[in-house]
């Protein structure tokens, strides 16, 4: 069992005096303001201690990969749909021989034997093994150490972070262009609640993103005392057939061989079969005993029983339950099961494993923050690392999330960059936008000085869905006394619907036509230090589905579950079944639909939600109007219109 106290490597701010002499002036490379919440100031860190020290290197052309994806995913494009390779994607992206001969130069003119620099098998990362001493005085800073709280419990990792108001690290500036970021140094890569599994010794950083209560979650109210199965009652229970009369999905698969729908889980949540089972036998008979074929990245290969409850079973008997009988029996569902009961797993872990382009145990994930395979700690995972070892599915639904502002820059622009090539590969990917209206995860908002407080009063988007690579999915209700013939509204109850604009990216393209709308007709009226009102960035969500009253098997009995989690699986399932309708008649997987959806080709497509708002950080929030609105983005689903117009497409 791990220590209950670990340390935290984490730079802070200063030159060193004793820096040796570089071949070019030393510039400001990266930095960050605060020390997040929970972490405190522990020591000096040992100077003859061993960091893995790794050099992100810059990807050639990646500046350009929106131009390539809007090339093969806008209507208008003539590329439309002609997806690319995973070969064509890592010839185009990359880091040039240039970039690493500069940065492998440097080290060793700065004493690091040859012998001891790795390239990486994807060329993305350099990487060294520096004891604290030899790191200080690569990158002119200091290191120290952190712990953090959680709980009762003392935890923690080899993080990075700060001692001062304004920490950093430094680079000669010949070699800044070539590196994107450093690690470990400023990045506390993950704020989530922490939860300290005393059984397993699972610790709290990006890898805790499966642990329970950690990130985005579904809610429930309780257990079910009456099953509803009809129409008249989606105000007070949703089942299958209210999704499928509000959305208008009645189809039966025609080309589910060639189709593919995959639902992410991260380890220790996992699905229970016996649960798959009673849903089916109340609402699809013919799925009783089916169980969605597994993936297992860097795990055991099966989806752990030992713990259950709502914490560990919720979130991926909702995913499946749904996200199977919408597509049907025809059309078999992958779950890419993800990490071990140990180590757990990051986004990263997942990515390694779809892209090998992206993956490496030296570099492409951070062993400070994402689960590091094989793992030779007590029950956990001795195979080897799971890297391009996974083919994608055309669609993939997500309803796991970080806060933006849990991550840093850098980090989210190097992860959203991937999700970018899966467009190009043409993979749909969905995220759920959150369940906080415009508060983070657990009700956090942002402080004047970038820390994150329930007491806080600035807007806290959501990351992935942030990312302008992905469709990022908030809900809706049937409102109370209403039903599926009358429009929902955005849902508001138990948990409001996640959107807003991101402090991080940029506004795509695709989206700015649709944002400047709603800016100009119903402009935000709050004051722009408490959201970001410079009508530049990503807005989200792109779209919603409802997320309220789901009725869910979970450890042998019924329940009521809300959450952009239920959103996302159930988007995903009408997504695929319009791949289905695409490849039946010879034509491509729609890929990244962004550019497509917002498209005037595709106006009225989905069902607009003009009623309800997002309420958070001490505020009613945004809310919801006619056309795009950061609560419910462009609405809900209409299945005929869209199969429709994704059919007219090449």
């Amino acid at each position: 069992m791990r220590s209950a106290l670990a340390a935290l490597v984490v730079i802070a701010l200063g030159l060193l005096a004793s820096a040796d002499p570089v071949l070019s002036p030393y510039s400001l490379h990266e930095k960050r303001h605060n020390i997040p919440a929970g972490w405190s100031y522990n020591r000096k860190h040992d100077s003859s201690a061993v960091l893995p020290l790794r050099f992100a290197l810059t990807q050639s052309n990646i500046d350009d990969i929106g131009e390539h994806l809007m090339d093969v995913s806008h209507p208008e494009s003539p590329n439309y749909g002609n997806h690319w390779t995973a070969g064509q994607v890592l010839q185009m992206f990359s880091p040039h021989e240039d970039t690493v001969n500069a940065v492998r130069n440097w080290l060793m003119e700065s004493g690091v034997e040859r012998e001891r620099i790795r390239v990486t098998p994807n060329r993305g990362w350099i990487v060294i093994d520096a004891t604290v001493e030899e790191a200080e005085r690569l990158l002119q800073t200091e290191y120290h150490v952190y712990s953090h709280a959680s709980g009762t419990e003392q935890i923690g990792d080899i993080l990075t972070g700060c001692t001062t108001a304004c920490d950093a690290y430094h680079l000669p500036e010949h070699i800044t262009p070539h590196v994107d970021f450093v690690t470990p140094t400023v990045h506390f890569d993950a704020k989530v609640r922490v939860n300290k599994r005393s059984d397993t010794g699972s610790e709290g950083t990006a890898r805790t993103i499966g642990q329970p209560g950690s990130g985005s979650h579904p809610k429930t109210t309780g257990a079910i005392t009456t099953l509803f199965n009809e129409l008249e009652a989606c105000d007070e229970q949703i089942t299958p057939i209210c999704l499928r009369a509000l959305y208008g999905l009645v189809y039966e698969p025609l080309a589910a061989s060639k189709n593919s729908f995959g639902i992410v889980e991260y380890t220790p949540q996992a699905y229970l079969q016996s649960d798959l089972d009673m849903f089916a036998a109340n609402f699809s008979t013919d799925l009783v005993g089916v169980a969605p074929y597994m993936v297992s990245i860097d795990g055991e290969g099966y989806a752990q029983t030992g713990e259950t409850g709502f914490d560990y079973n919720g979130e991926s008997d909702l995913d499946l339950q749904y996200g199977m009988n919408l597509v049907t029996a025809k059309q078999q569902v992958t779950l890419y099961q993800t990490g071990d009961m140990v180590e757990g797993a990051s986004f990263n872990n997942f990515l390694d494993a779809i892209d090998g382009t992206y993956c490496t145990f030296e570099g492409g994930d951070d062993p400070t923050q994402d689960g590091v395979y094989p793992d030779y700690a007590p029950g956990g995972y001795t195979g080897a690392e799971d890297c391009g070892t996974v083919k994608p599915a055309n669609v993939i639904s997500t309803s796991y999330a970080y806060n933006e502002a849990d991550l840093t820059p850098f980090y989210t622009a190097r992860q959203c960059a991937e999700y970018a090539k899966l467009g190009l590969m043409g993979v749909t990917v969905l995220y759920s936008s959150g369940d906080y209206g415009v508060a983070g995860n657990d009700g956090l908002c942002l402080e004047a000085n970038g820390t994150q407080s329930v007491n806080g009063t600035i807007f806290n988007p959501s990351f992935p869905g942030t990312c302008p690579y992905i469709t990022s999915v908030g809900a809706t209700q049937v409102n109370p006394n209403s039903t599926v013939y009358e429009p929902e509204g955005a849902c508001e109850q138990v948990i409001y619907s996640g959107g807003g604009f991101s402090n991080y990216f940029a506004m795509p393209d695709y989206q700015k036509e649709a944002v400047a709308y709603y800016l100009k007709t119903y402009p935000p009226q709050y004051p722009p230090d408490i959201w970001n009102a410079s009508g530049t960035s990503r807005g989200l969500p792109d779209i919603a589905a409802n997320g309220a009253n789901y009725v869910v098997a979970i450890d042998g009995g019924f329940e009521l579950v809300y959450g952009t989690s239920c959103a996302s699986p159930v988007s995903g399932a009408i997504f695929t079944m319009i791949n289905d309708a695409r490849l039946a008649v010879g034509k491509n997987p729609i890929g990244f639909i962004n550019p497509t959806i917002y498209s005037s080709d595709f106006a009225g497509a989905f069902n607009d939600i003009t009623m309800g708002g997002n309420q958070g950080c001490g505020t009613a929030g945004y809310t919801a109007v006619p056309g795009w609105d950061p609560v419910t983005g462009l609405g809900t689903p209409n299945f005929p219109k869209l199969v429709a117009k994704w059919l007219l497409l090449p």
